[in-house]
C-alpha cells in the first residue's frame, strides 16, 4: 500500500489544484474511492483511442473487452486493444503485483488515461469506476462522435475482499437472462461475489445427473399461495430449473466480469423440494411434496440415515466442478428438530457419536459435510446457525440474524460474512407507505439503513480482521420477474456497495445521497427499474 501511495503522489504532484478552478466538472462515483483529486480539462475518447497493454498478462481481455464494447454503443466502433509502451491517444494498462490485487490508481490527463493495478481484477474496477465519469446516455447507446473524461487522479482499494449479493431463485424461479441481467447490475458496483441459492422447500434448480428426480419432481411445485399464506391458491405450476450447461454459460459470463458464483445447496433444512423426489431421505419416509406455501418446515433431511449422506455427496461431486469458487453454501439455517427428536435412527447417532442433543447433531450433519467438502479443495459458508452445537475453525459464517452471531464467530477466530436483516435484507419495504410499494415480506430497510452498516462495529483490531465481507440478500416469495428485482435492489445496492468498498472514515450518508442520485442516470439508460422515493429522507 505504501508503494501504492507514492506513485499516487508521484501521478499527482505538480497536478493538484482546487476543484472551483475553471474547466472542472463534478465528480460522482459509486463505491466512493479511497482517494480522489479532480483536476481541470478532460481527456477525449473518440473511435481512434486505444486500449494499451503496457505490462499485463491475456487475463487483462475480459476487462478490457468489457469497455470496448460499452463505449462502441456510442461511438459505433470498439476500441483497438493494443499492447507496447504508454502511449498518447489511449488507455495505458500496467499490472503491478506489488500492488493489492484489487488495488488501482487512475489518472485522467488530456493526452491519456493511465491505469495501474495488482491485477486483471484491479483493471476491471477501474474501468468500472472510468464507465461512472462517462456520461449516463453512453449505456444506452446515445451516439457521440468523442466522449469527455474529466481529468482525475484515483487511488482506490476496497475495504472488505468479500462484496455479495444474493438472489435466491428457488421461491421464484428466473431464466438465464435474467440472472445475467442481475450479475450486469453487480458489476456495475463492483460486487464480486454472487450468492446463488438454487435450492429451498419450494423447488430444486440445478440439473444433477446422478438423481434426475430432482429435477423431474423437485423443481415444479403444483401451485404457489396467494399472498402471506392465505390458504388461497393460484393454482398454477410454477417450476423450472438450470442445466449444467446453463450454469456453466452464468458462471463464465460471471467470471468475465470478475464476479465469483457461490451456489447455495441447503442443507440439513429447507429439503422439502429434495424430499419429494427421494422420500427415503426424510426421516418419516414420506410421501412429500414441493411446498407452495412459505415458511419453515419440519420436514428435513434424516440425520441418521447414511443414504442422506451418500445423496449430498452424490450431489455435491456434480456441483463442485460447476464452480470454482473456493467455497460452497451450505445453508444450516432454520432446521426444526421435531423429526429428529422422534425419530429412531437419528436417536442412535446422537448415542453413537457421543453427541449431547440434536444442536449437537445439526453440527455433527454440518461438519460431516465440511470434511467431505474440505477433502475436494472447497470450504464452506453457511448461515450463522452452523454456530449452534459448534463450528470447525475453517468454516465462514453468514450472519443474518443481526450481527450477533457474526461477532461471536469473529471472536472465535472464524471469517464472517456480514449480512444481517436488520440492514441487508432487500426483499424488505423501502418505504413504510407500504401501499404505493409493490408487495414485500414486510419489515422496514430503507436506504439509510443499508448505508448505515458497518461490519466491523463492536469489534477490536484483531476480531475486525475476520470480517471477511459484507452482503445483502434478495429473498424472493413475493418477487417473481427480474423488474420486481430490480426496484428492491436499487438503489440498496449501491449503499451496501460503498458500505463494503469505501474506507468507514470516509462514508456520509448527505454525500453518497448526492452521487447516488446521479448514479440513478446511469440506472434510467440501462433501462434498470428502481425505487426514487428513497431519496425524499427514506419516507
Amino acid at each position: 500500500m505504501k508503494k501504492f501511495y507514492i506513485l499516487f503522489l508521484i501521478a499527482m504532484n505538480g497536478l493538484l489544484v482546487a476543484s472551483c478552478n475553471a474547466g472542472v466538472n463534478e465528480v460522482n462515483i459509486i463505491p466512493r474511492p479511497a482517494a480522489l483529486q479532480v483536476m481541470p480539462g478532460s481527456f477525449s475518447l473518440t473511435p481512434k483511442t486505444v486500449i494499451n497493454v503496457v505490462a499485463g498478462t491475456d487475463e487483462l481481455l475480459p476487462a478490457c473487452r468489457f469497455f470496448s464494447a460499452l463505449v462502441e454503443r456510442s461511438l459505433g466502433i470498439p476500441l483497438e486493444i493494443t499492447r507496447g509502451k504508454a502511449r498518447g491517444k489511449a488507455i495505458n494498462l500496467t499490472v503491478d503485483a506489488s500492488l493489492g490485487e484489487e488495488a488501482y490508481t487512475l489518472i485522467a490527463r488530456k493526452k491519456s488515461v493511465d491505469i495501474t493495478a495488482g491485477s486483471a481484477r484491479g483493471i476491471f474496477y477501474a474501468f468500472q469506476t472510468l464507465r461512472q465519469l462517462l456520461p449516463a446516455g453512453v449505456e444506452s447507446g446515445e451516439a457521440a462522435p468523442s466522449i469527455s473524461i474529466q481529468n482525475v487522479a484515483i487511488e482506490d482499494e476496497p475495504r472488505l475482499a468479500y462484496r455479495g449479493m444474493m438472489l435466491d431463485v428457488a421461491r421464484h424461479f428466473f431464466p438465464v437472462e435474467d440472472v445475467k441481467t442481475y450479475i450486469d447490475m453487480l458489476a456495475l458496483h463492483k460486487i464480486n461475489r454472487f450468492h446463488w441459492h438454487l435450492t429451498d422447500d419450494q423447488g430444486w434448480r440445478i440439473e444433477i445427473k446422478k438423481y434426475p428426480r430432482l429435477t423431474e419432481i423437485g423443481s415444479t411445485r403444483p401451485e404457489t399461495v396467494i399472498g402471506k399464506n392465505t390458504g388461497n391458491y393460484d393454482g398454477i405450476p410454477h417450476g423450472g430449473f438450470y442445466t449444467r450447461e446453463q450454469i456453466q454459460e452464468v458462471v463464465q459470463y460471471a467470471a468475465d466480469r470478475f464476479i465469483t458464483v457461490i451456489p447455495e445447496i441447503e442443507l440439513p433444512g429447507h429439503a422439502l423440494a429434495a424430499l419429494a423426489a427421494y422420500p427415503e431421505l426424510g426421516c418419516t419416509g414420506g410421501p412429500y411434496n414441493v411446498a407452495t406455501w412459505w415458511g419453515v418446515f419440519n420436514e428435513v433431511f434424516c440425520a441418521g440415515n447414511e443414504q442422506t449422506f451418500a445423496f449430498l455427496e452424490g450431489v455435491l461431486e456434480e456441483v463442485i466442478p460447476l464452480f470454482p469458487s473456493e467455497y460452497i453454501h451450505i445453508g444450516g439455517d432454520e432446521c426444526p428438530k421435531v423429526r429428529w427428536k422422534a425419530c429412531r435412527k437419528c436417536q442412535a447417532r446422537i448415542k453413537a457419536e457421543g453427541l449431547a442433543d440434536e444442536h449437537e447433531l445439526q453440527s455433527y450433519f454440518v461438519q460431516r459435510m465440511e470434511r467431505f467438502l474440505n477433502a475436494r479443495g472447497k470450504k464452506i459458508i453457511g448461515w450463522d446457525e452452523i454456530l449452534e452445537g459448534g463450528i470447525s475453525k475453517t468454516a465462514t459464517v453468514m450472519s443474518w440474524r443481526g450481527t450477533k452471531g457474526g461477532i461471536e464467530a469473529a471472536k472465535l477466530g472464524n471469517r464472517v460474512v456480514m449480512s444481517p436483516n436488520s440492514h441487508a435484507y432487500f426483499d424488505y419495504y423501502q418505504s413504510k407507505d407500504t401501499k404505493n410499494e409493490p408487495y414485500a415480506i414486510g419489515g422496514f430497510v430503507p436506504l439509510s439503513k443499508v448505508y448505515s452498516l458497518d461490519p466491523t462495529e463492536g469489534l477490536d483490531e484483531q476480531e475486525a480482521s475476520m470480517i471477511y465481507g459484507a452482503q445483502a440478500n434478495l429473498w424472493t416469495e413475493y418477487i417473481s420477474d427480474i423488474r420486481h428485482v430490480q426496484y428492491m435492489t436499487l438503489p440498496r445496492m449501491a449503499a451496501l456497495a460503498e458500505v463494503a468498498w469505501t474506507p468507514q472514515s470516509l462514508r456520509e450518508y448527505n454525500d453518497f445521497l448526492k452521487r447516488a442520485i446521479v448514479l440513478t442516470n446511469r440506472y434510467k439508460s440501462l433501462g434498470y427499474n428502481f425505487a426514487t422515493h428513497l431519496f425524499n429522507q427514506d419516507q
